[in-house]
């Protein structure tokens, strides 16, 4: 009954527009309470929570996507997208796919794509003649893109709540998921193009506008590269290629592209700083909502009903994945992993589920759950950015969203998508 009550006061505080972080310190205050403990732990267990050298890959990663999107890299990707599949049916909408593909190896963040790359994509497919709900569609179901690719906030996020999972491992096993959805929504793309004959251009640019504007998004395509190579050939750690990130991003768009003023440095810095502080806020306050539902036994009586109506492996993800799109809905990945994820885990070991797999399976159901009806965050950014009514993107996002659902059932169920590379990699 206590678990019942914390949910339910939980899901009332987000569903009224509590901001995320007094919601969860709300419910952490409550379960302290129906536990008996002093208040006095919360700032301890808020400390604790955030003390972790992992989280330093956060502010430097959320800096070089800063710093990249004002050294004019935003643009320059969609520009070479558009050269090499803009001459197929539906040319904007594959471009609008790959481009956010590209950018989530530079943002990391959902939010991040449809704000930095929507408005660009929106207004070129609109002025290209696609419906403007298809546009925003499409911008929302590609943003899902940026928090699998690496480097990605989400999947650190979930190797520190696990304890015991490599960030590397995670950054790599993401690879495989980002592809096969990034495949379904060029298919998805290519029949909405030829069935509402949307335009495409008359004939190929030629290889070398592809390589001419390639050279000029090289910079953006080469940090990704930067990031998995170092990590995979042992020159540096996941948390240290974060720095390398930042200082690359420094001097490519300062001295490279010759974009960045130190007026542009100084309010990336600004930026990165506000969403770090955002960011370990929540993280904090999550930590200490941990403590309090680990003490009030939460994790074991959720893992004992799991028990109860899960007879093997399969039938307890098919349950975790309805729950974590449930909760995917309402709201933002980072604070629904750091709740989630203590509960699960003890009945996720106790089913022999792989803890790597089982943290792929939770960020990318959760992420889905961003852009599914009826409340998906992610269309309210992108409808914002688009400048529509919401109800007109309902309808255009529903088959996307069903895509993508089956694309993460496919990953849910199919253990090689997920632990290949790391496996393979030595992981």
């Amino acid at each position: 009954m206590e678990g019942l009550a914390i949910l339910l006061i939980f899901m009332t505080v987000i569903i009224i527009g509590v901001p995320i972080s007094w919601g969860i310190g709300l419910v952490t205050i409550i379960s302290l309470w129906m536990c008996d403990a002093r208040m006095t732990i919360l700032p301890t267990k808020m400390i604790t929570g955030i003390n972790s050298f992992t989280y330093l890959c956060i502010p430097f990663f959320v800096l070089a996507a800063d710093i990249m999107s004002r050294g004019g890299i935003t643009k320059r990707i969609l520009e070479f997208c558009d050269a090499l599949v803009g001459h197929i049916r539906g040319g904007l909408a594959h471009a609008n796919v790959l481009a956010s593909a590209l950018f989530g190896g530079i943002s990391g963040a959902a939010n991040a794509d449809a704000v930095g790359l929507g408005a660009i994509e929106i207004e070129m497919m609109t002025s290209q003649g696609y419906d403007k709900e298809y546009s925003a569609s499409v911008t929302a179901a590609s943003a899902v893109l940026s928090p699998i690719i690496p480097p990605s906030n989400i999947l650190i996020i979930y190797a520190v709540a696990a304890g015991n999972v490599s960030v590397s491992a995670m950054f790599l096993g993401g690879i495989i998921p980002a592809l096969i959805l990034s495949g379904g929504m060029l298919a998805l793309n290519y029949y909405f193009a030829v069935k509402r004959n949307y335009p495409k251009r008359e004939q190929f640019v030629g290889w070398r506008a592809v390589l001419k504007t390639g050279w000029r998004t090289l910079p953006a395509l080469f940090m990704p590269v930067i990031i998995l190579g170092g990590i995979v050939g042992g020159i540096f750690t996941a948390t240290e290629s974060s720095v390398v990130a930042g200082v690359y991003a420094i001097i490519i768009s300062a001295f490279g592209l010759r974009n960045l003023k130190w007026r542009d440095l100084y309010q990336s810095f600004a930026n990165a700083a506000k969403m770090t502080s955002v960011v370990m806020t929540i993280i904090a306050m999550a930590a200490a909502m941990g403590w309090g539902i680990t003490a009030m036994q939460l994790p074991q009586k959720i893992s004992a009903w799991c028990l109860a109506f899960a007879h093997d492996s399969n039938s307890f993800l098919l349950i975790v994945f309805l729950l974590l799109l449930a909760i995917g809905m309402l709201m933002d990945v980072a604070p629904a992993i750091l709740i989630v994820v203590p509960i699960l885990l003890p009945a996720a070991a106790a089913f022999g589920v792989d803890m790597l797999r089982f943290g792929l399976i939770v960020s990318i159901t959760l992420t889905i759950g961003l852009i599914t009806p009826p409340v998906g965050m992610l269309l309210f950014t992108t409808s914002t950015v688009a400048k529509i009514d919401l109800s007109r993107m309902y309808r255009a996002i529903l088959p996307y969203a069903v895509l993508e659902l089956i694309c993460a059932l496919v990953i849910t169920f199919v253990e090689p998508v997920t632990v290949f590379l790391p496996r393979l990699l030595g992981y």
